[in-house]
């Protein structure tokens, strides 16, 4: 059995991850973390799930608890990730990380962490969504530059990054499929009299609308044939096992930057 810390424990995922973590018998929940001054701090897990006591309470230190827990689970946002990676590798922790909107150089210093840590770092962590990454490389392999590529994704008003991190990594591995750089044909969004499309590019739009989970559409495009991929998330559970799953997986590995792939060994 692996015990687990989780971050944000106030956030819709830390919740449900904490919920998850304890209802399966191969983990548990030593502590979880909140920010200084939130009503959650010092109570019992147990307590705020409705369980009744469990003995791990919620720190506003993570420094504090880190010693507590076999792995830290972290689904909060970028400025908050590093600094609690930075206390899992001064404690030699594993860390699993959901956040998105990560940019170059918070990226890199992720990397430095993980030279001391395993880290899975995946900015989707279902298990649907990981599969359709490894086909999406292979049909960009095979598909040349007469198929236009789009990807759509949609997201609850809430979401503060865009795109999301789940299309920017579907883009990523279909530039990497043709043998781009991302950076050299990514287009984001469109707007006013732009001209005819230029051959290679690889389009990415987002909406924001209601309370959508999480909806990704690919589209192939070319003279007289389209191809549409699409993974909805209808529920954020699909999310939260996989962090459970990461979580299984990465204590006691060596340190290291995996992802979900690695995870479900399907690299």
């Amino acid at each position: 059995m692996i015990n687990c810390i989780v971050t944000g424990a106030a956030g819709r995922m830390g919740r449900r991850i904490l919920e998850l973590l304890i209802e399966n018998p191969d983990t548990d929940v030593s502590c979880a973390t909140e920010r200084k001054g939130h009503e959650l701090v010092g109570m019992d897990v147990g307590d705020y799930l409705g369980l009744g006591k469990k003995g791990g309470t919620i720190s506003d230190d993570l420094s504090e608890v880190i010693s507590s827990g076999d792995a830290v689970i972290d689904f909060t946002f970028p400025e908050v990730t590093l600094e609690n990676a930075k206390v899992a590798s001064a404690a030699g922790k594993a860390m699993v990380i959901g956040s998105t909107g990560f940019n170059e150089s918070q990226l890199e210093r992720m990397a430095e962490f993980s030279r001391r840590i395993p880290i899975v770092l995946a900015p989707n962590m279902s298990v649907g969504v990981n599969l359709l990454l490894k086909v999406l490389k292979d049909m960009a392999s095979v598909l040349d530059e007469e198929y236009d590529i789009d990807i759509v994704e949609t997201h609850h008003r809430h979401k503060k990054d865009a795109p999301s991190g789940t299309a920017l990594k579907m883009a990523r591995v279909i530039a990497d499929g043709r043998g781009r750089k991302l950076e050299d044909v990514a287009v984001y969004a469109r707007r006013g009299n732009i001209g005819e499309r230029k051959k290679g590019e690889i389009g990415v739009q987002a909406l924001r609308i209601g309370d959508v989970v999480g909806d990704h559409t690919v589209i192939f495009g070319t003279q007289g044939e389209r191809i549409e991929i699409t993974h909805k998330a209808s529920s954020r559970d699909v999310f939260a096992r996989g962090a459970v799953r990461a979580a299984l997986w990465v204590a006691g590995r060596k340190p290291g930057l995996y992802d979900m792939q690695d995870v479900l060994g399907i690299k």
